[in-house]
This record gives C-alpha cells, sequence and structure tokens, in this order.
C-alpha cells in the first residue's frame, strides 16, 4: 500500500487483485486469456470511459474528481475523460444520450431523475449495498431517490443540503441575536433588514437548486402538498393557499424584488457582494467568502430551516451516478464507481467539499470537517428534516417530471407575479393532474 497525503492509495497491482476479486465472471469471460495465463485481471487495452458531471459549485471538487479519475485510469489501464457542464444542461444531455443509445458512460444524477430516466440506466445493485453495508446503511433520501422498484438505477454519492447563510452583525442590528426559529419570526427581522436595505435573497426562476429549495419546504411547512401517500393530487388545499399568501407576504417584506430572474448563483453573487443579508444556499457562499472575502465570512453564520404550521422540513438533493444501459462499458463503469466511493477516495473529495456536500451514509456524519467549524452544524443536521420530491408520496417517474417542469416553483413565482394565491394553487392543481392523471 502506498500512501499519498495521509490517505492510503492502492497501487496497481493491488488494485488490480481487488476489481479482479469484485469483477469476477464479468472480466474473466471478457479476457479469457489473460484468466487463462492465471494473471490479474485487467481491462483490455484501449478502455474508455467516459463520465458527466456537473459543474459543482465547488471548484476545489471538481478538482479533486477530476485527479481521482485519473488515478483509477492509470490503476486500471483505462482512458478516462470528465466531462464537466452547467447543472440546468444535465436534463437534455441525459434525454439525448438515452435516445441516441450513444454518450457518457457515466452521468450523474441530481434529486429523483433514477425514477425519470430508468429505463436508459443499468442496474446497479451489486455496487450501492455493498457501499451500504459497508458504511452504515444509506439514508432514507438517498435510497427512495436511487431505488426505482426494487432495483437500485444510480450509486448514491451524496446529498445537497441547502441552510439559511446570513449575517450576523445585520441581524443583531435588528434585535436578532440568532437565527429565527420560526416563519413568522423571519419574517419580522426580515422586513426590518429589509427597510435598512439588507433585504433577504430568494430564487424564483427556473433553475433546479435554490427556487426548489423554497417552493418544496415552505409548502410542505405549511401542510401543503403535491400528492398525498396514494398519489392523488392534493396542491389545491387551504394549506397550499396559506403557504402562497405567506410567501407574497414576505416577498413584498423581506427579499429582494430582482429574484424572479435569479438562477442558482445569484444569490450567492449578491450575497458576497453585501446586497444582501440572507439567502437559502449550500456551504459555497461561506467558504468562498473564507477564501476570497474573509471580513465577511467572519460575520456569516447559518441557520435551519424555519418551522412553519406543520414543522421544520427541507429538500435535500440526491445526487448520485448512473451507469448508461446502452454503455459497452459497463464493468469498468461499476470498478471506478466501487472503487471512488471506498473511503480512501471519498474522503478527499469529501474534504474538498468542504461542507457542501453531506455523505450518503451515516459514516461520514463523523468526519473531522464537522467539528473544525461549528458554524457548518446545521448542514449537518439538515438531513434529519429532509424530505423527497413529491413527499409524502413515492419518488416516481412523475414526482420527477413535476420537478423538472417547475410546477411548484412557478405556482409562487405567479402569485409573486399578482396572480391571487387559491388561482395559483389551481393552476399548480390542474398541471400536475396533466402528469399524475388524479
Amino acid at each position: 500500500m502506498a500512501k499519498s497525503g495521509g490517505v492510503t492509495r492502492l497501487d496497481r497491482r493491488a488494485f488490480l487483485r481487488v476489481t479482479g476479486a469484485a469483477t469476477g465472471v464479468a472480466v474473466a469471460s471478457g479476457i479469457p486469456a489473460i484468466v487463462a495465463a492465471q494473471k490479474a485481471p485487467s481491462f483490455p487495452k484501449g478502455t474508455r470511459l467516459h463520465i458527466l458531471e456537473w459543474v459543482s459549485f465547488v471548484p476545489a471538487s471538481d478538482k479533486e474528481f477530476k485527479r481521482l479519475a485519473g488515478e483509477f485510469g492509470k490503476l486500471a489501464g483505462v482512458d478516462v475523460t470528465v466531462e464537466f457542464i452547467n447543472m440546468n444542461d444535465l436534463n437534455p444531455k441525459i434525454a439525448s444520450a438515452i435516445e441516441t443509445k450513444a454518450g457518457p458512460d457515466i452521468i450523474m444524477m441530481l434529486q429523483n431523475w433514477p425514477h425519470l430516466y430508468a429505463d436508459g440506466l443499468a442496474d446497479v445493485d451489486d455496487v450501492a449495498e455493498e457501499i451500504g453495508k459497508r458504511d452504515g446503511g444509506f439514508y432514507d433520501i438517498v435510497r427512495n431517490v436511487s431505488v426505482v422498484g426494487k432495483t437500485w438505477k444510480s450509486v448514491p454519492l451524496a446529498m445537497g443540503t441547502p441552510a439559511w447563510a446570513y449575517r450576523e452583525d445585520w441581524f443583531k442590528e435588528v434585535g436578532a441575536a440568532k437565527f429565527p426559529d420560526t416563519w413568522d419570526e423571519l419574517r419580522t427581522v426580515g422586513a426590518k433588514l429589509k427597510k435598512k436595505d439588507h433585504p433577504l435573497g430568494q430564487a424564483f426562476g427556473h433553475s433546479l437548486g435554490d427556487p426548489n429549495q423554497w417552493a418544496y419546504p415552505v409548502t410542505w411547512s405549511f401542510g401543503g402538498m403535491e400528492v398525498d401517500k396514494n398519489g392523488k393530487v392534493v396542491i389545491n388545499s387551504k394549506e397550499t393557499v396559506e403557504a402562497l399568501k405567506f410567501t407574497v407576504a414576505f416577498w413584498k417584506d423581506c427579499l429582494d424584488e430582482g429574484g424572479l430572474a435569479w438562477d442558482d448563483t445569484s444569490n450567492n453573487r449578491a450575497y458576497l457582494a453585501g446586497t444582501i443579508s440572507a439567502t437559502i444556499n449550500g456551504a459555497s457562499i461561506y467558504f468562498v467568502a473564507k477564501r476570497q472575502f474573509p471580513d465577511i465570512a467572519k460575520v456569516t453564520n447559518h441557520g435551519h430551516m424555519p418551522r412553519g404550521p406543520a414543522g421544520r422540513f427541507y429538500s435535500i438533493q440526491g445526487q448520485g451516478h448512473g451507469i448508461m444501459k446502452y454503455s459497452k462499458n459497463q464493468q469498468v463503469a461499476r470498478e471506478f464507481l466501487r472503487w471512488f466511493m471506498d473511503r480512501p477516495q471519498y474522503d478527499p473529495w469529501f474534504a474538498a467539499n468542504d461542507g457542501y456536500v453531506n455523505g450518503p451514509t451515516t459514516y461520514w456524519e463523523k468526519h473531522a470537517l464537522w467539528e473544525q467549524d461549528l458554524k457548518l452544524v446545521p448542514f449537518k443536521e439538515a438531513p434529519r428534516y429532509g424530505r423527497w420530491p413529491g413527499y409524502p408520496g413515492p419518488p416516481s417517474r412523475k414526482t420527477s417530471e413535476a420537478l423538472v417542469k417547475y410546477i411548484l416553483v412557478d405556482m409562487y413565482a405567479q402569485a409573486i407575479k399578482g396572480m391571487k394565491p387559491e388561482d395559483a394553487a389551481r393552476w399548480a392543481e390542474a398541471e400536475l393532474k396533466k402528469i399524475y392523471g388524479a
């Protein structure tokens, strides 16, 4: 065994022994001459692996992923290509690849996309179950978004967890010694901040991250839901209307009014420029501040999503890797994911994210980074309150379709623009019935 930067690494010979044992018949049947010669299995010369990832909001994460992919390539004798594209471009890229049966071998999956693209994804039960058994079991959120029927359709990578980043100094100026615990309390504080030209910020545009981090949790916290546990559309309810009324008032009283046009980077820039006092986001705002705006980092802290009448909720973004059914390199794809998710490799990638993601299993709750900076505690605790799109119903292709069509986001945006909350709820009901048929 060799060590690099304090992390144990497998040398090429040891790697081949491990992958040989894991791949068994699949590799043997591909290269019978090597097996017959009683040599360690490897992959045929010229084997390629193409991986498609999002451009992370943490540059160090992408850098570390690419480094590890290159290390795997050297160990396995495989030519590995890692392609990065913007998050909102992933959906059309996946759909095109499945339709043409050509493209990357491994593609990153977000939220409950494995349900949306299940027919185009290979089964990965063997890899996923091995990881879960070794590392203490997957969170329910991770399992729900990755398992279609009884079959794993993606290998869990992480959970994208949001919290409220806020300016402690400005909150204290209006009498808030800590981040408010309820939505009503936050509205009171936010109104005072906006009057002092320090509004809160929230996106309501068509971007997969931040807008949904409002639309789903706020709906749930007021007792609303898209569908019930049986999949019946119930969005048009008194509870949803109350969530809409609250949001319209919150928009007028507390929020920067540019948010209707914001994408997932807009609130980051606004916060770091000092034009907003708080926003829902991953830890990326904070660690960018620590590196580039230390004075802002010193006065930045994080708070949980506030409680509503029905409780506290988070919309936790599942992240995983799907192996494409059309791929001719499924076995090497499996071995890459098995290797990458093993602790010696996953640990430096997880650490590079600096609290931006949670691990997919309970094992990673014990990681040292959570103890090194107590401002990250809300991110560590958020999965306790996490739910998935379509909750309390089970994740499905239909819940994925509703998510990628921004139905809940548009429901709130239309109310903010002037549509009556009751009409916005009825509009969402009609749109969801087109998907669910009920």
